[in-house]
């Protein structure tokens, strides 16, 4: 399908937009952003002042850009961070059926690539605008690269938007024929909706596919890694997150045949590199299904791994395990951010992986080892049918867990008395316990299933952390949550070809929600009384210090909501700031962590509303915050350009339609 371009001419500066790399246009002071998280570390930094505590709460809207025009529909999730070249600012928009370029001072459009994939677009298991773009340039040429819902990886001019004739046909690489396995190219299940990875001339491209909470098949699609020739889209290398027999890592998968029938194991957060090592660090998530191992028994690598490859030819160098034979779909889903710390008197070249289970990982990013100890320590095995359960699993020593794991009386809700009983008799119903806790059959008359923490949406998130390197501290974003892991049997086949999966006792596979008669307790309702079952806070800013391996600070982030602050069981009570869940990333600059809120509540001004807030990054003291329309939805980037710091972020949320907010100064601030 030939894709649609379209220039939209829209000021008279378009002629210093469509020269060469744009450099006539850059003043001294200007700044790019010119990775997703600004440089291949991951480090989501940039060392600029303008905007510090003593005049953030002044900040005012620049410009915004709403792209409810764009694509099939309006979206309210935009989950993209743009990149800014020489002034430029792309981003995508419109579920990816568009790429745009903006005037990075006014937010004028100044082009836009359209290339709608019809069925194979709409069929695509990854929706949504994905998390951005990625930018190469040879110092004279310069592309934007993606990746599509129907997961095609195309190359953009990025003066002009047009395709790249050079690259693959037409500009374009079809990512379900360039693999080594059949892909069906209409509604095979994945895609990507991160960016693709570019490090020299090298274009590395992961995958996603449709969540696994109740798989449809043990014979899902394999989730390969691929590096391209960024000139030309030739594909140079290819990494089996499933190795093929021969391979290092086939042992692991212990039942003949499991490796090859198994599917999924992709890399579908952001990757980093490090061009001085020649290395690429790909965070990788789990395999068919996230919580039933029992046709993958073994330790399934590279699942669930951080595994360090070579740039030029996808060979692996090392590998580091989180979780061995995950059961808690506690895939990596962020890149690893590299940092060079102190450790025992040395310069340590480092690597610091945030998890959903709240651990920060570690590692010296040369070798993959622990930079503290990590143990294998024994876990529990649970009493599902046919599952394979890792006698043990790594417990890092260094840094301690930034986020509640442990299930139990002391850390459900306990505002009053009365509260706290009733989250004990939920609590009652279900096995707890500590992290690694495993899902456990679920029936009516008995228990109904396995409560655990930070699992699919708990701790950290496809946002991830940012790093100061000044410090050697990373500050992350993580939300505080309570799930149930209750397997049931499967009773319909055409719902799943497993024999058992998550559900609710009493509810069918294939209804997979909750009855709608009856009140009081039930099978997967954890609330008391409308109120979160876990304690706050339910969102939280952790500081951790690299050259110790402690917690420098930590604070609640976000707004206590609304349900909380009028309801009349907690009436008279004064409750601290609870933080809010959601799924966020963090900026730091010279002086500050900045991170918005999620969802909406009611502003100090009365309005519905989210705030975006700035902490002192020594402290973590709040030194100010500035009102938005909705909550962030992308994580928020910076640059200088002509004398003045902008902040942009994407928000968005029900009612609200997505929008790119830029915030900047007033020019007597």
């Amino acid at each position: 399908m030939m894709p649609l371009t379209r220039r939209l001419m829209l000021s008279a500066s378009v002629g210093l937009l469509l020269a060469p790399a744009g450099r006539a246009a850059a003043q001294p002071g200007d700044t790019d952003w010119r990775n997703y998280a600004n440089d291949l570390a991951n480090t989501r930094y940039a060392p600029l002042d303008q905007i510090n505590a003593g005049n953030f709460s002044k900040l005012e809207v620049a410009w915004r850009f709403k792209p409810d025009s764009l694509g099939p529909h309006p979206e309210y999730n935009w989950e993209s961070t743009p990149l800014v070249i020489a002034g430029r600012l792309y981003v995508t928009a419109g579920s990816r059926r568009d790429v745009v370029c903006l005037d990075a001072s006014s937010g004028e459009m100044r082009w836009m690539h359209s290339m709608d994939e019809g069925e194979r677009g709409a069929a695509a298991p990854r929706q949504l605008s994905g998390r951005g773009l990625a930018y190469w340039t040879d110092g004279h040429e310069e592309r934007i690269l993606y990746v599509t819902p129907g997961y095609r990886l195309v190359a953009l001019d990025a003066s002009t938007g047009d395709p790249v004739k050079s690259f693959g046909e037409n500009g374009i690489v079809d990512l379900k024929k360039n693999d080594d396995q059949e892909i069906e190219l209409v509604h095979g299940e994945v895609g990507l909706h991160s960016t693709p990875l570019v490090a020299r001339n090298t274009v590395i491209v992961g995958a996603a596919h449709l969540a696994g909470n109740v798989p449809r098949s043990r014979n899902n699609i394999k989730g390969y890694v691929r590096g391209f020739d960024a000139r030309t889209g030739r594909r140079k290398w290819i990494f089996h997150t499933i190795p093929r027999k021969g391979e290092f890592g086939y042992d692991t998968w212990i039942h003949p045949g499991d490796a090859e029938h198994t599917g999924n194991t992709g890399c579908w957060g952001q990757i980093s590199a490090d061009l001085e090592l020649g290395l690429a660090y790909l965070p990788v998530e789990m395999p068919t299904g996230d919580f039933n191992g029992m046709y993958r028994a073994g330790a399934d690598l590279f699942s669930e791994s951080i595994v360090a490859v070579d740039l030029e030819t996808g060979k692996r160098r090392w590998h580091y395990q989180t979780i061995h034979h995950g059961l808690w779909d506690r895939d990596i889903p962020c890149a690893p951010i590299l940092c060079d710390i102190h450790h025992e008197g040395k310069l340590v070249k480092a690597l610091a992986q945030p998890t959903k289970q709240a651990f920060l990982y570690v590692l010296n990013r040369e070798t993959g080892e622990p930079v503290w100890p990590i143990p294998e320590k024994p876990v529990e095995a649970g009493d599902v049918p046919g599952e394979w359960y890792s006698p043990t699993q790594p417990f890092p020593t260094k840094p301690p867990p930034y986020d509640m794991q442990d299930v139990n009386a002391s850390t459900i809700i306990d505002f009053t008395p009365e509260l706290h009983r009733q989250g004990l008799e939920i609590l009652s119903h279900y096995k707890a316990g500590p992290i690694f806790t495993p899902p456990t059959l679920a029936t009516l008359e008995g228990r109904w299933g396995t409560l655990a923490a930070d699992m699919t949406n708990g701790g950290t998130n496809w946002p991830g952390g940012s790093y100061d390197p000044e410090t050697q501290t990373v500050y992350v974003y993580s939300q505080t949550t309570i799930a149930a892991m209750s397997i049931v049997p499967v009773t319909d086949p055409r719902v799943s070809d497993f024999e058992y999966a998550r559900g609710l006792p009493g509810v069918t596979v294939a209804a997979r929600s909750l009855p709608a008669e009856g009140q009081g307790l039930r099978p997967g309702l954890l609330t008391v009384q409308g109120l979160p079952l876990p304690k706050p806070p339910y969102g939280r800013i952790t500081a951790i210090d690299l050259n110790k391996g402690e917690i420098a600070w930590q604070v609640a982030h976000g707004e206590t909501p609304d349900n909380i602050k009028n309801h009349p069981a907690l009436k008279g009570l004064k409750i601290p700031r609870t933080g809010r869940p959601g799924i966020l990333g963090t900026l730091t600059t010279k002086s500050l962590v900045i991170c918005g809120e999620s969802g909406f509540f009611t502003t100090p001004s009365g309005a519905r509303g989210a705030m975006l807030r700035a902490y002192d990054k020594a402290t973590g003291e709040e030194k100010g915050a500035v009102t938005m329309p909705a909550g962030q939805t992308g994580a928020p980037m910076t640059y200088m350009l002509k004398g003045r710091q902008y902040i942009v972020l994407a928000i968005g949320g029900a009612g609200y339609t997505a929008e790119l907010l830029a915030f900047r100064l007033p020019r007597e601030s």
